[in-house]
């Protein structure tokens, strides 16, 4: 069930991107639930939105961006990669465009690949996964 990332000209796929048939803040309720029952956590919530409108008077679309982390999963890595950190916790993002809810997350194969330790592939790969089954329920 992995996600396999292919090259195209100078760049690669970094994320998992799915339409929802949900308004924002009920995909949003049922993200936290879904995160919560794959041993996630919510770890930091950016509003893109509220920050922009605030630090430079633009209006934009709702956007949050959303720092999620397994604990158990967060561990076995910092033991394979101490510096693996700068790269945790894992990125998800939920906007809205034009009247259309998004929910996308970050290939952690993709973004543990920069780091060069074959030891994180399988561990990235097994987030990916549950990752991808959560943005999938919501």
């Amino acid at each position: 069930m992995g996600i396999v990332y292919k090259f195209f000209s100078n760049y690669f796929m970094y994320s998992y991107r799915r339409k929802l048939n949900k308004d924002f803040d009920t995909a949003f309720f049922i993200l936290k639930e879904k995160l919560g029952k794959k041993g996630f956590g919510l770890l930091t919530q950016i509003d893109v939105q509220a920050t922009l409108k605030k630090k430079i008077g633009v209006d934009w679309d709702r956007y949050l961006i959303l720092g999620v982390c397994n604990p158990e999963l967060a561990y076995q890595a910092l033991q394979k990669e101490y510096e693996v950190g700068l790269l945790l916790p894992c990125k998800m993002i939920l906007y809205e465009r034009k009247g259309e809810v998004y929910l996308s997350m970050i290939l952690p194969s993709s973004a543990m690949g920069i780091v060069g330790n074959p030891a994180l592939e399988k561990l990235a790969l097994k987030v990916q996964d549950m990752m991808q089954e959560i943005v999938d329920a919501v």
